[in-house]
């Protein structure tokens, strides 16, 4: 095993437990190879997801993806990143690049596709994406990711009916008092 590989699986197997251990080891990982998909991958995720710094993260990212436009580890976190910085166009186009690029996950795109759509209230599209999710799945573990992705957002079209119906509601009450 190669010494980069080494301290990879240490960053990897301490995040986000150990954000001390897990840097350390980054930062030796990268001292090694400064253009590891996965190093910078994993940078840009504590960027997002530790320290809600989207715009250090998404640099980290791109930087990935100009080294090697197939490492297939950063598209969901950079997907993700850009749909919490409300980044909704940039994020469409890297979806769509993304289902096309040969070995992706493609079940996991498309939940990030409907996590696009829930965002800007697009509740129909965004569960036809997690039908297109379910067929493309291959992998039992993801299936309950989806599923739980999928309830929330019939739990936001059950929220939304209910609070139209309460405002119908109000609207006669008010016009029969009248």
């Amino acid at each position: 095993m190669k010494t980069i590989d080494k301290y990879l699986f240490q960053a990897l197997d301490n995040y986000p437990y150990s954000l001390e251990e897990t840097i350390e080891s980054l930062d030796y990982a990268f001292s090694y190879d400064a253009k590891n998909t996965m190093v910078l991958c994993l940078y840009g995720r504590i960027q997002a997801e530790q320290l809600w710094n989207y715009e250090e993260a998404k640099s980290y990212f791109q930087d990935a993806l100009a080294i090697n436009i197939h490492a297939l580890e950063v598209y969901p976190y950079y997907i993700h990143t850009l749909i919490l910085n409300e980044d909704y166009e940039e994020a469409k186009k890297l979806i769509d690049f993304a289902l096309t690029v040969k070995g992706i996950n493609k079940s996991e795109i498309f939940v990030k596709k409907a996590i696009l759509f829930e965002t800007q209230r697009q509740f129909k599209n965004a569960l036809k994406e997690i039908k297109n999710a379910k067929l493309s799945t291959l992998q039992f573990a993801f299936d309950s990711d989806i599923t739980e992705v999928e309830k929330r957002i019939k739990g936001k079209i059950d929220l939304i009916k209910n609070n139209n119906k309460k405002k119908n509601l109000k609207k006669d009450s008010n016009k029969k008092s009248k």
